[in-house]
């Protein structure tokens, strides 16, 4: 049976992110089924991703969903439509059934099957792919399967996929050029599920709430693999990396045995983390931290539900830049209860934080199974029957966006480290540039005066 996987997801600002889900998928699918992984990065219009498929002639095409917008306020835009063509270029050139997957489609899995009518999805992890092309080829109940959805699906079941979780990666078959031509980042993953509860994010949904962390010595054999198929960079994908300490560490040495030497990098929650932690990671090959701060108004953090205060930020920081590390904060402005005193709050309190680069993001996508979605909810700002597909921003209603970001920016003075919203502009104009000079890795680090 042949197997086609798609990674559909083109967007390239502030840098392109290699489709680690689909090594996952392929992983569980195994040498049973003759597997093909495809990127539309590859190609340089939609009709080059239905020459592929043509020539493939796949029985099942797995397209898998990353990203439903690109989450800026100021630049909003939905792919929709591009997925649109991605699938008219896959019913144009081959009789295959369609199955939708991904992170993405996990958070809007009957909006999606309806928007894109495919065939069947899979909310939740990829794994779950064998199983449905079991029952299919033994033309079993499908509808039973946790996680699988058709357009006849009442009810979705989200489990955490508690089986073997293998990845497989293969730089000869791989989409990995594009990637290393382009900032030569690739991904990797330690653990999947996340404790917190921050009031607006999606991980516990897609992952569960259980960590289920990889043995640290696979980790590090992966990471090898990637540094010898010519990765210059890697980039830890986990939520937070730090969310489990000891298991980061076991990483951190894991590496330091396996002889990693190229730099890496991850998101981070600003928790007080044990002594040495960050020099240990340091000495692993850590560059780049970035923190998922949010806020440092004390009353934003409660809100948000944060598993930290403003203090333990300045610590993490204070301790991060003690290690040597290049450093990032992102804050999410206009929360419920943010005010001209919080916001003044959490800029006033930056000035604290020396040597980062801060992104500061206006409004917060309000998406389904968050805290968020139900004070939006209470609050009147969705309907419980709105699709929520196209963008939709949460919006304080004691200060408004306009006055969010006049007063970040005019905070701000100029200074090139203070970026407002993704920093598309000014990453679509520097990076190119530093990734033809040799430059590896996210580069955010030049933006530091």
């Amino acid at each position: 049976m042949k197997i086609l996987l798609v990674s559909a997801n083109a967007l390239k600002e502030p840098y392109p992110v290699y489709p680690l889900g689909l090594d996952y998928v392929a992983g569980a699918l195994g040498f049973g089924y003759n597997v093909k992984i495809v990127d539309i990065n590859d190609f340089d219009s939609p009709s080059g991703l239905g020459a592929a498929v043509k020539d493939f002639s796949p029985d099942f095409v797995g397209v898998s969903i990353r990203n439903i917008d690109n989450t800026d306020t100021i630049n909003s835009r939905d792919f929709l439509t591009e997925y649109k063509i991605i699938l008219q270029q896959i019913r144009d050139n081959s009789g295959a059934r369609i199955i939708l997957g991904g992170s993405g489609f996990t958070i809007f899995p009957r909006e999606f099957m309806q928007a894109l009518d495919a065939d069947y999805g899979i909310a939740g992890e990829g794994e779950k792919l064998p199983l449905l092309l079991k029952a299919l080829a033994n033309n079993a109940d499908v509808q039973s399967l946790p996680g699988i959805v058709t357009k006849e699906t009442a009810r979705i079941v989200y489990e955490p996929w508690e089986n073997e979780i293998q990845r497989h990666f293969d730089p000869e078959i791989s989409p990995a050029k594009f990637y290393l031509v382009n900032g030569g980042m690739l991904n990797l993953q330690t653990k999947r599920g996340c404790p917190y509860r921050c009031s607006y994010c999606t991980y516990p949904h897609i992952e569960g709430n259980k960590m289920r962390f990889y043995p640290a010595e696979d980790i590090a054999r992966d990471a090898r693999k990637l540094q010898d198929a010519g990765a210059k960079y890697i980039f830890i994908t986990d939520s937070a990396f730090n969310a489990s300490y000891d298991h980061s560490r076991e990483v951190a040495k894991a590496f330091i045995k396996s002889g990693i030497s190229i730099p890496w990098g991850g998101f981070f929650a600003p928790t007080i983390p044990p002594p040495g932690y960050f020099q240990l990671l340091a000495d692993a090959g850590l560059s780049h931290v970035e923190f998922g701060t949010e806020s440092l108004s004390g009353k934003m953090l409660s809100n948000l539900q944060k598993p930290f205060i403003a203090d333990y930020v300045f610590e993490a920081h204070s301790q991060a830049l003690k290690a040597g590390l290049h450093i990032a904060h992102y804050f999410l402005l206009g929360g419920p209860g943010e005010n001209r005193q919080t916001l003044r709050e959490t800029l006033d309190n930056a000035e604290k934080l020396k040597k980062s680069v801060f992104f500061f993001f206006c409004g917060i996508r309000i998406y389904p199974h968050t805290a968020l979605y139900d004070i939006a909810l209470q609050e009147g700002q969705i309907k419980a029957s709105q699709n929520l597909l196209s963008p939709v921003f949460y919006r304080s209603p004691h200060i408004t966006d306009r006055e969010i970001m006049q007063t970040v920016e005019e905070h701000a003075g100029g200074r090139f480290n203070w970026i407002v919203g993704s920093g598309e502009n000014k990453a679509t104009k520097i990076l190119p540039r530093l990734y033809e000079r040799g430059f590896s890795g996210p580069l955010w680090e030049h933006l530091i005066s």
